[in-house]
């Protein structure tokens, strides 16, 4: 597989079902998405899980996934974000389901065991708190134009909103962050951006 092909060119051999293509893809954009796995989970295991199931939609939905200037990124980089709060949603509900199961005597208390995973979880970044509280679509937005440095247009097509819409979304969306991060005591975004 020629790597200097473009993602669209090895999107198109991943269409008809070729996994060497599919494999650049992963090695090309593999990195990127991992690293917003984690800002959006804050745990390894959580970030590697979140990975491996935006991939495996990516595989599954391969014939409606939406090249984006010639780019698979985008697309992906939405992906995780709704697996990512997938994965938030199944585990706080497993966490819940964990208090109300009884234990023996010498096994630690499920509600204290559930209480740490939730404290790790709210551990992350007050970026990643603040995202949490934003409408999915705005969240989404947010997370590939500030964080991925996606260009709007280009994040507006991942997740299918026009520009205009987008670009008003994301307008409130900043003020809605500012204010959290300033309750949370982070003066500006660009501060916090890594």
């Amino acid at each position: 597989m020629d790597l200097a092909q473009t993602d669209e060119h090895l999107w198109r051999a991943v269409v008809r079902g070729d996994g060497v293509a599919f494999a650049a893809i992963f090695d090309r954009h593999g990195d990127r998405v991992w690293r917003h796995a984690w800002r959006l989970m804050q745990h390894r295991q959580d970030t590697e899980d979140v990975v491996a199931a935006a991939f495996a939609e990516a595989w599954r939905s391969r014939k409606r996934v939406r090249i984006v200037d010639a780019s698979v990124l985008p697309w992906l980089l939405a992906t995780t974000s709704n697996c990512a709060r997938n994965a938030r949603r199944s585990i706080r509900r497993n966490e819940r389901l964990v208090a109300h199961i009884p234990v023996g005597p010498d096994a630690p208390d499920a509600a204290d065991v559930a209480a740490d995973r939730l404290e790790r979880l709210d551990a992350g970044t007050a970026v990643a708190r603040a995202l949490r509280g934003l409408p999915e679509k705005d969240a989404r937005l947010i997370a590939l134009v500030l964080l991925e440095e996606l260009p709007l247009a280009d994040a507006a097509a991942a997740i299918g909103v026009s520009y205009g819409a987008a670009k008003t979304r994301v307008h409130r969306a900043k003020a809605r962050l500012r204010a959290q991060l300033e309750a949370d005591g982070v003066e500006e975004l660009e501060r916090v951006r890594a």
